[in-house]
């Protein structure tokens, strides 16, 4: 790999960087390829027992010292697709790279004494590598708002929730600098990882410089001045703001922190990292900050910085919320009948009358205490939905069944493959059962089938059948 840096880029970074680095290390550390690294997800699967799974297939693993469930992965089988095994498709790890898993970290303090929040917002949530790393460390407990600006990235944000098995979480699609004035005083903890001039992923993307430039960076140093004030107008007093980019300038990491710092002084205060992790003083800045270069722990380039909301702003505009919500709670009769039908499949002991509600012909689990937010700004999407509801018959749905389903037949590896294949599958049924069937691996359930003789009748949705599936 040998990407050419901009000339005007390696003039601004060499006056900014720290004294004891070097630009020739940072240029050598970019043309170098990137590890793969991967994050485990917890909410379905241990880290133990993945490791485990996967070493018997060539895996090999080296922790990540700030992310308890992040690996670096070497793997033995050079055909591999990490994307196209059984494992990824069910949302048993994500692919991520190491540095970016370190904002979640830093919000809640995840390697020294994790911290617990009851409603946190991600105000630029897609793709959903974060969302879901705060989903897994929130223990899909409490509630997270999913902020979504770009309408082509929802559509991979809700996909990556559903995949691994997120169901805390109501997603907005608003320009994120409009949740300080809908929501203020309200979070427990926001992220923001805002959107960059990604200068810091050269590694893996080749064209990270093509549209750079020094007026690019002014306009996007604006959208993150409006986005850091929003965010932290959105945080209750006390409450925790992580502030992240994956650019490598000081203007839009150091300079929009001090804008935050400058627009509410005595309202603020900075949080120091130096202690977030073994050796994060590497990277720590003189303002507590970390500015990950990328030749310092082998990875990407990042910046994260955290604050603390000390008093309660009061600079909303108060807008008025006229949108009709298109939901309704279920009545004593429908719940009953609702949950009798569940009992019969899902594990129904965390939902409650207050998780669900009524869209049409739809039955939906909303997060816990998502009532409070919901009469005060839109939302695209609200938890999942359990069941639609058919003239003579009322159909557990597929998202249901893996979140909450207690399976009945656990596949093996290569069933599973075919399973997501959309095959049916050649089993032999000893016992001679008949009619549906849920279906596991690995501990969780992974979906409907249907027993006819010796075979299970494939019941996954059309729309999640992937033909590139492969058990390597």
């Amino acid at each position: 790999m040998n990407t050419p840096l901009p000339q005007q880029f390696l003039d601004t970074i060499a006056a900014q960087m720290p004294a004891h680095l070097s630009i020739t290390d940072l240029i050598n550390a970019c043309n170098e390829p990137l590890r793969f690294s991967i994050r485990v997800n917890t909410l379905k699967i241990t880290e133990s027992a993945f490791i485990d799974l996967m070493t018997s297939k060539g895996w090999r693993f080296e922790p990540i010292p700030w992310c308890e469930q992040g690996f670096w992965v070497n793997i033995d089988n050079p055909e591999t697709i990490p994307g196209k095994l059984p494992e990824h498709l069910l949302g048993m790890f994500y692919i991520q790279e190491a540095s970016s898993m370190l904002p979640p970290v830093a919000l809640f303090n995840a390697i020294n004494s994790k911290e617990t929040f009851n409603q946190i917002l991600d105000l630029a949530a897609a793709p959903g590598s974060k969302t879901t790393q705060i989903a897994a460390l929130m223990d899909n407990k409490g509630l997270l708002v999913a902020n979504e600006y770009s309408s082509s990235r929802i559509k991979a944000l809700h996909s990556n929730l559903a995949r691994l098995g997120v169901n805390n979480t109501l997603i907005s699609h608003f320009d994120g600098s409009v949740h300080g004035d809908y929501l203020e005083n309200q979070f427990d903890a926001v992220l923001l990882d805002a959107p960059c001039s990604g200068e810091g992923t050269v590694r893996k993307d080749p064209d990270a410089f093509k549209n750079w430039s020094l007026e690019h960076i002014e306009e996007i140093t604006k959208v993150q001045k409006g986005l850091i004030v929003s965010a932290f107008k959105a945080l209750k007093p006390g409450g925790t703001l992580v502030y992240s980019t994956c650019a490598l300038n000081f203007d839009e990491n150091q300079g929009v922190c001090q804008h935050l710092l400058d627009t509410f002084p005595g309202q603020v205060a900075a949080v120091d990292l130096k202690d977030l992790f073994i050796n994060a003083g590497e990277a720590v800045t003189a303002e507590g900050y970390l500015h990950i270069w990328p030749q310092i722990y082998n990875s990407e380039g990042f910046f994260i910085a955290k604050f603390t909301k000390l008093v309660a702003t009061s600079d909303s505009t108060n807008p008025t919320f006229r949108s009709k919500f298109p939901f309704t709670p279920l009545s004593k009769k429908e719940f009953a009948s609702t949950m009798a039908l569940l009992q019969t499949k899902l594990d129904a002991s965390s939902i409650h009358s207050e998780n669900l509600f009524k869209k049409d012909q739809e039955v939906w689990y909303f997060p816990d205490n998502s009532e409070q937010l919901t009469n005060q700004m839109r939302f695209v999407r609200h938890g999942i939905k359990l069941l639609d509801i058919k003239p003579k018959q009322q159909i557990i749905t597929h998202e249901a069944y893996c979140n909450f389903g207690i399976y009945q037949h656990e596949l093996s590896r290569s069933e599973v493959t075919e399973y997501l294949k959309g095959r049916d599958l050649a089993i032999e049924n000893e016992h001679q059962l008949k009619g549906e069937v849920l279906l596991g691996y690995q501990g969780r359930c992974v979906g409907l089938g249907k027993w006819v003789n010796n075979k299970v009748k494939n019941k996954l949705p059309r729309s999640l059948v992937n033909d590139h599936v492969e058990c390597y």
